[in-house]
Parts: C-alpha cells; sequence; structure tokens
C-alpha cells in the first residue's frame, strides 16, 4: 500500500474548484519617527481548470475606532460646533481595490453583505441612542438619527478620505499574466496602530467563489514604541512625567533667556 505524499505546510494545494491565493510583501510595518508612510504590494494566483472569466477584490480594514465629529451650526448670528456624534466601530483605515468597477463585479445585495466598497462599509453602533460623559465632554453615541444619518455617515467618509485613511480603486487590482495579479496597498503617515485585515476575494458569474484572509501588523518602534506603551501601561505615571518635564523645560528656558 502506497501512502501519498502530504506536501509541506508552506506549500499552496489549490481547492478542487476556482480559488485563489495571495502573499503580502512586508506583513509587519515599523512605524518611527521617520515613518512617511509604506507601499505593501499584495499578490497572489487565480486557479480555475475551466479557466473561466474572474475578478478579484481586496479589502484592507485596519483596526476600529470611535469617530468623533461635530457640524458647524449657527446661534445668535454665531457659527458654533454642535454637540459631538461619535461613530462607534468604523475603521481607521478602510482601502477596497478591484480589477474593475465594483458595480460591474457583483450586485448591490452581494456587495453589502461583504462590505465591499465605500458605499457599503459597516459601520457599527449601540442599538439605542444614549448619551455619555467622557471626561467632562458631553458626546451622543450614534445609533438612530433618523434622516441625519446618512449625513453624518458621509461626513465621517469625507473627512477619512481626506485624510488618505478611507480609498476606493476600480483598477487597484491589475492581471499582470495568466492568472496572476497584484495589488499596492498605500498606508499614510497617520495610519493608526494595530492590526489590519486583509481580504482577498475571487469573484466568478458575480458570486464570490473563493476568500483569503492575511493580517497585516502596524506597529511602533524604537523610542516611540517604548513611549506609547509606557503611556497605556501607566498612564497616570505618564502625565506626571510630562508635567515635571514641561515644568523643568519651562525654568531652563527662563533661566537661559533671562535678562541680566
Amino acid at each position: 500500500m502506497v501512502t501519498p505524499a502530504i506536501p509541506p505546510p508552506d506549500v499552496f494545494v489549490p481547492e478542487p474548484g476556482p480559488s485563489v491565493s495571495a502573499a503580502l510583501t512586508d506583513a509587519n510595518v515599523r512605524v518611527t519617527s521617520a515613518f512617511s508612510g509604506a507601499q505593501i504590494v499584495l499578490y497572489g494566483a487565480v486557479f480555475d481548470p475551466e479557466t473561466r472569466p474572474s475578478d478579484v477584490v481586496v479589502i484592507v480594514r485596519g483596526p476600529d475606532q470611535p469617530i468623533r465629529i461635530a457640524r458647524k451650526v449657527r446661534v445668535a448670528g454665531l457659527w458654533i460646533n454642535s454637540r459631538p456624534v461619535v461613530f462607534e466601530g468604523a475603521p481607521g483605515f478602510y482601502m477596497a481595490a478591484s480589477s474593475r468597477p465594483l458595480t460591474e463585479i457583483a450586485s448591490f445585495s452581494t456587495l453589502r453583505r461583504l462590505g465591499a466598497g465605500i458605499d457599503h462599509l459597516p459601520m457599527n453602533a449601540p442599538e439605542e441612542e444614549r448619551i455619555e460623559t467622557r471626561y467632562g465632554v458631553r458626546d451622543v453615541v450614534v445609533s438612530r438619527l433618523g434622516g441625519d444619518y446618512l449625513e453624518w455617515r458621509r461626513a465621517v467618509i469625507r473627512l477619512k478620505e481626506k485624510a488618505s485613511l478611507y480609498a476606493t480603486d476600480h483598477e487597484g487590482v491589475r492581471f499582470v499574466d495568466r492568472g496572476l495579479f497584484r495589488a499596492e496597498i498605500d498606508l499614510p503617515t497617520s495610519a493608526p496602530i494595530g492590526e489590519y485585515q486583509t481580504e482577498i476575494i475571487l469573484f466568478q458569474d458575480g458570486e464570490p467563489v473563493s476568500r483569503r484572509a492575511r493580517t497585516i501588523t502596524v506597529e511602533k518602534a524604537g523610542l516611540e514604541r517604548w513611549l506609547f506603551v509606557f503611556a497605556n501601561q501607566h498612564p497616570w505615571l505618564y502625565g506626571i512625567v510630562s508635567v515635571l518635564i514641561a515644568l523643568t523645560s519651562g525654568w531652563l528656558a527662563s533661566v537661559v533667556f533671562r535678562r541680566r
């Protein structure tokens, strides 16, 4: 009896049907004081015995974080900020790249179910609206804003796009050879720290037929990492040290520039 050979764990074995495989040139981004952004290349291949027409969509979602926004309102002839609104569970970074426009790849309901594209980006919110006081500031946590919800949501997306943290690229996935493709992930200097979930979806006839997931880790390095960890693990001590440094710097400056 002959025992079938088992491939090594790092060898990709295509599925019986259509499937997709992908890898990243750099899955770990280290942020230092000289960090000016990063570009990560994702490359992969489509395996299909019948060589049917295929589309690939790459979705990169950064760590979720609350987004606090306010809008200008006119009161007694003065423009002031309204009570802030907080979206909870919105990604700090989001990119959707595809081999052609998403609306040509799949239906509205499929894209909405997959969260593919900024128009279908899920932003989690509590079931009921509530008012919380955090650090002396009253915040409204978004849940049911009625007709204003879409307006607030568009404002969040507009601000994130302006900061290069949200993007949609309908030509971001390029097939470079038969079944081989690549996509570029641009991280700006303001990219949040944490784990980024990257999903590669293979579409055929408007339906997702294969999916792969990869993780990108963005972390501080060097002195910045030490300060980041210290501030998070010992916030009170970090605050006290910061105040002492500020007082000492002020005193030294007064001594150096004191007029004689």
